[in-house]
């Protein structure tokens, strides 16, 4: 089972409580929102300083060779690593599946139902966050382990409470896992309002002349999340 996946589902089900008539403390960690960290960068070489301290890092794959992928999940196979199909998908599910990808996140308008099939492989829907409440509910029936809502271009949009409308309303609507992507300014108060709204995970880019630090800064803002 994908490494990422089951991460989010653990947080999801919240902490373990033992049987028993004795109340014990839960014994798993404690709950928080897991941070993504989304790379287009086609040199590996500082990929694991990049990517340190995100719960998961997803590689833009269209843009990436064969052995760019194999030498990208070496860099960074202590934590779980995606990549994100950019069209119909099917070579670079081959790919992905040689180099031992933990999850795949496809878009919904352009991804070929003929894709290879992996079931080891967690799987990453992305969709409008326009859809209507019929489309929301037939996503929900598909078989995929999370559903995505993919930034705006450009990355330095402000978070909106439009956005929040449309966040809440997939949280309310879907049983899955729920994962945003959010702009590279986002702030500590953000992502507490976007955690409290029901994402369960946000996906933030690196590289790209954005400042090394600021996905560490974004680490202990989520660990400091109460």
């Amino acid at each position: 089972m994908s490494r990422l996946i089951d991460k989010l589902n653990r947080l999801s089900q919240g902490p373990f409580q033992p049987m028993g008539f004795r109340t014990s403390p839960a014994v798993s960690e404690k709950p928080r929102i897991l941070l993504i960290a989304s790379s287009t960068e086609d040199n590996v070489d500082g990929l694991a300083e990049l990517v340190a301290g995100a719960d998961a890092g997803l590689l833009d794959i269209p843009n990436l060779s064969s052995a760019t992928i194999e030498k990208a999940s070496q860099a960074i196979s202590d934590i779980p690593w995606g990549g994100w199909l950019r069209d119909d998908g099917q070579r670079e599910m081959k790919q992905m599946t040689r180099a031992g990808c933990d999850f795949v996140v496809f878009p919904a308008a352009s991804t070929s139902l003929a894709i290879p099939r992996n079931d080891e492989m967690g799987k990453k829907l992305e969709v409008e966050a326009l859809l209507n409440e019929g489309l929301l509910r037939a996503v929900d029936g598909l078989p995929v382990d999370a559903v995505l809502i993919a930034g705006e271009p450009g990355g330095d949009y402000l978070l909106t409470w439009h956005h929040l409308i449309l966040f809440q309303r997939f949280a309310d609507l879907l049983t899955k896992p729920l994962l945003v992507s959010v702009p590279s300014k986002v702030t500590a108060d953000e992502l507490l309002v976007l955690w409290e709204a029901g994402v369960s995970g946000v996906v933030a880019e690196v590289g790209a002349g954005r400042p090394a630090e600021r996905l560490k800064e974004l680490r202990q803002a989520i660990d400091k999340l109460d």
